[in-house]
């Protein structure tokens, strides 16, 4: 199973649209996830209406119309794996303790906000991905998404994606 994630797209304050390497993604894509900060409802309409199936949350930049279509949480399992999306989870020191305490029963958290990537694993097992930002990049190097590989109960081939800069 192909996993596209993405979060942060601020559209169309940031970007007038979504990258074209990250629209060729939603092709392959068996699951999309979004951790929130769409910012327009035309980006979910876009998302819902190219993906086979799509995992999102609303973010704090998001509006009422974009809040009544999507949770604050979302969760699903996938062949196996207990996932969790979030748009916030907190600061960057204590986080791994502090979603593994709020989310004891999730073995993947996709999460947002901070549009800086991040991957790492808590001491529960609990794995944590934020996928940056395919459209802001704010004080990173690159906008970004990721994808994964799910199979056989085991999250692989984690990628984060670096989109060349907007011209």
């Amino acid at each position: 199973m192909r996993l596209l994630l993405m979060s942060d797209t601020h559209l169309p304050k940031r970007a007038k649209r979504l990258p074209e390497q990250l629209l060729g993604e939603l092709d392959t894509a068996d699951v999309v996830f979004h951790a929130g900060d769409w910012v327009d409802t035309a980006t979910l309409d876009l998302l819902e209406g190219r993906s086979r199936r799509l995992i999102g949350v609303y973010g704090n930049n998001d509006e009422p119309q974009l809040r009544a279509r999507l949770p604050e949480i979302a969760y699903a399992e996938l062949d196996g794996l207990r996932f969790g999306v979030i748009h916030e989870t907190g600061p960057a020191q204590g986080r791994e303790a502090r979603c593994a305490a709020r989310f004891p029963d999730l073995d993947v958290l996709v999460f947002g906000h901070s549009h800086i990537p991040w991957d790492t694993t808590a001491p529960t097992g609990l794995r944590l991905l934020n996928p940056g930002s395919p459209t802001d990049r704010r004080r990173q190097p690159h906008c970004t998404y990721m994808t994964a590989t799910l199979a056989g109960g085991l999250l692989t081939e984690v990628e984060l994606h670096r989109l060349p800069p907007r011209r």
